[in-house]
Protein backbone atom coordinates (compact mmCIF):
# COMPACT_ATOMS: atom_id res chain seq x y z
CA UNK A 1 0.00 0.00 0.00
CA UNK A 2 1.18 3.48 -0.67
CA UNK A 3 1.57 6.01 1.65
CA UNK A 4 -1.37 8.81 2.80
CA UNK A 5 -0.80 12.41 1.28
CA UNK A 6 -2.68 14.72 0.13
CA UNK A 7 -2.99 12.94 -3.08
CA UNK A 8 -3.93 9.90 -1.97
CA UNK A 9 -5.76 10.21 1.03
CA UNK A 10 -6.68 7.21 3.42
CA UNK A 11 -10.38 6.54 2.92
CA UNK A 12 -12.43 6.40 6.26
CA UNK A 13 -15.80 5.17 7.63
CA UNK A 14 -17.20 5.97 10.61
CA UNK A 15 -19.89 4.12 11.65
CA UNK A 16 -23.40 5.92 11.97
CA UNK A 17 -27.01 5.74 12.72
CA UNK A 18 -27.89 8.31 9.66
CA UNK A 19 -26.93 11.53 12.36
CA UNK A 20 -23.50 12.90 13.19
CA UNK A 21 -23.54 12.49 17.08
CA UNK A 22 -20.96 13.65 19.25
CA UNK A 23 -18.14 10.60 18.97
CA UNK A 24 -19.06 10.82 14.72
CA UNK A 25 -18.01 14.57 15.57
CA UNK A 26 -15.04 14.27 17.03
CA UNK A 27 -13.20 11.90 15.43
CA UNK A 28 -13.17 14.42 12.67
CA UNK A 29 -12.35 16.85 14.71
CA UNK A 30 -9.25 14.73 15.88
CA UNK A 31 -8.20 13.94 12.08
CA UNK A 32 -8.30 17.51 11.18
CA UNK A 33 -5.92 18.61 13.39
CA UNK A 34 -3.77 15.79 12.62
CA UNK A 35 -0.70 17.59 10.76
CA UNK A 36 0.20 16.43 7.81
CA UNK A 37 -2.78 13.69 7.34
CA UNK A 38 -5.09 13.48 4.71
CA UNK A 39 -8.40 11.27 4.34
CA UNK A 40 -11.18 11.16 2.38
CA UNK A 41 -14.89 10.72 4.57
CA UNK A 42 -16.66 7.75 2.72
CA UNK A 43 -19.57 8.06 5.38
CA UNK A 44 -22.13 9.89 4.83
CA UNK A 45 -25.21 10.24 7.96
CA UNK A 46 -26.92 12.97 5.86
CA UNK A 47 -28.10 10.56 3.11
CA UNK A 48 -30.74 8.49 4.62
CA UNK A 49 -32.13 6.62 1.80
CA UNK A 50 -35.80 6.04 2.35
CA UNK A 51 -37.54 2.91 2.54
CA UNK A 52 -36.91 -0.19 3.79
CA UNK A 53 -34.58 -1.57 6.28
CA UNK A 54 -32.61 -3.21 3.28
CA UNK A 55 -32.44 -0.15 1.77
CA UNK A 56 -30.83 1.44 4.69
CA UNK A 57 -28.10 -1.96 4.13
CA UNK A 58 -27.86 -1.19 0.89
CA UNK A 59 -26.38 2.50 1.48
CA UNK A 60 -24.40 1.39 4.67
CA UNK A 61 -22.94 -1.31 1.96
CA UNK A 62 -22.02 1.33 -0.87
CA UNK A 63 -20.44 3.54 2.21
CA UNK A 64 -18.22 0.98 3.83
CA UNK A 65 -16.82 -0.65 0.10
CA UNK A 66 -15.85 2.90 -0.49
CA UNK A 67 -13.43 2.92 2.69
CA UNK A 68 -9.55 1.17 3.31
CA UNK A 69 -10.71 1.20 7.55
CA UNK A 70 -14.06 1.68 9.87
CA UNK A 71 -14.38 3.41 13.12
CA UNK A 72 -16.32 2.46 15.37
CA UNK A 73 -17.43 4.17 19.24
CA UNK A 74 -18.84 2.16 21.25
CA UNK A 75 -21.45 4.13 22.02
CA UNK A 76 -22.95 3.54 19.30
CA UNK A 77 -23.04 0.10 19.24
CA UNK A 78 -24.88 0.93 22.89
CA UNK A 79 -27.55 3.22 21.26
CA UNK A 80 -28.16 0.57 18.59
CA UNK A 81 -26.62 -3.04 18.47
CA UNK A 82 -28.43 -4.26 14.99
CA UNK A 83 -27.17 -1.50 13.07
CA UNK A 84 -23.93 -1.49 14.52
CA UNK A 85 -23.66 -4.85 14.38
CA UNK A 86 -24.41 -4.79 10.90
CA UNK A 87 -21.76 -2.33 10.00
CA UNK A 88 -19.19 -3.97 11.63
CA UNK A 89 -20.02 -7.35 9.93
CA UNK A 90 -20.44 -5.50 6.65
CA UNK A 91 -16.86 -3.66 6.76
CA UNK A 92 -15.84 -7.63 7.58
CA UNK A 93 -17.34 -9.10 4.82
CA UNK A 94 -15.11 -6.39 2.82
CA UNK A 95 -12.09 -7.39 4.43
CA UNK A 96 -12.15 -4.04 5.79
CA UNK A 97 -10.05 -3.58 9.44
CA UNK A 98 -12.25 -1.98 12.34
CA UNK A 99 -11.13 0.68 14.65
CA UNK A 100 -13.08 0.52 17.78
CA UNK A 101 -12.78 3.45 19.82
CA UNK A 102 -12.95 2.97 23.40
CA UNK A 103 -15.82 4.86 25.62
CA UNK A 104 -15.04 8.70 25.32
CA UNK A 105 -14.23 9.69 29.16
CA UNK A 106 -13.25 6.28 30.46
CA UNK A 107 -16.17 5.25 32.49
CA UNK A 108 -17.70 2.78 30.84
CA UNK A 109 -15.97 -0.62 29.24
CA UNK A 110 -15.92 -1.30 25.17
CA UNK A 111 -19.26 -3.89 24.78
CA UNK A 112 -17.88 -7.41 24.31
CA UNK A 113 -19.52 -7.22 20.63
CA UNK A 114 -16.97 -4.30 19.72
CA UNK A 115 -14.24 -5.74 20.93
CA UNK A 116 -14.44 -9.19 19.24
CA UNK A 117 -14.93 -7.01 15.95
CA UNK A 118 -12.24 -4.92 16.35
CA UNK A 119 -8.68 -5.20 14.22
CA UNK A 120 -7.62 -2.93 17.25
CA UNK A 121 -8.97 -0.82 19.94
CA UNK A 122 -8.14 3.03 20.41
CA UNK A 123 -8.99 5.57 23.02
CA UNK A 124 -9.63 8.72 22.37
CA UNK A 125 -6.05 9.80 21.54
CA UNK A 126 -5.59 12.60 18.14
CA UNK A 127 -2.49 10.44 17.55
CA UNK A 128 -3.45 7.07 18.56
CA UNK A 129 -6.08 7.00 15.94
CA UNK A 130 -4.28 8.32 13.36
CA UNK A 131 -1.42 6.14 13.85
CA UNK A 132 -4.07 3.12 14.29
CA UNK A 133 -5.60 4.55 11.15
CA UNK A 134 -2.56 4.44 8.88
CA UNK A 135 -1.14 1.06 10.42
CA UNK A 136 -4.68 -0.61 10.15
CA UNK A 137 -5.89 1.09 6.51
CA UNK A 138 -1.91 1.23 4.53
CA UNK A 139 -0.06 -1.37 7.16
CA UNK A 140 2.65 2.36 7.74
CA UNK A 141 4.03 2.38 11.17
CA UNK A 142 4.47 5.96 13.20
CA UNK A 143 8.24 7.14 12.33
CA UNK A 144 7.07 9.25 15.64
CA UNK A 145 9.26 9.07 18.81
CA UNK A 146 7.86 10.18 22.45
CA UNK A 147 10.80 12.49 24.04
CA UNK A 148 10.86 12.90 27.49
CA UNK A 149 12.70 15.74 28.83
CA UNK A 150 13.41 15.71 32.44
CA UNK A 151 16.29 17.24 34.83
CA UNK A 152 18.42 15.63 37.25
CA UNK A 153 18.10 17.24 40.44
Amino acid sequence: MSSVTQANPVRVYVAHLWQEDDDYLRVFEYLESADKFYYANTSAPDRMPSGDKEALREEYRRQIAAAEVVVVSSALHRRNMELTDFQMHCAKAYDKPVLAMEPFGGRETLPAAVQEMADEIVLWDQRQLVDAIKRQARHEESTRFDSIEFTLD
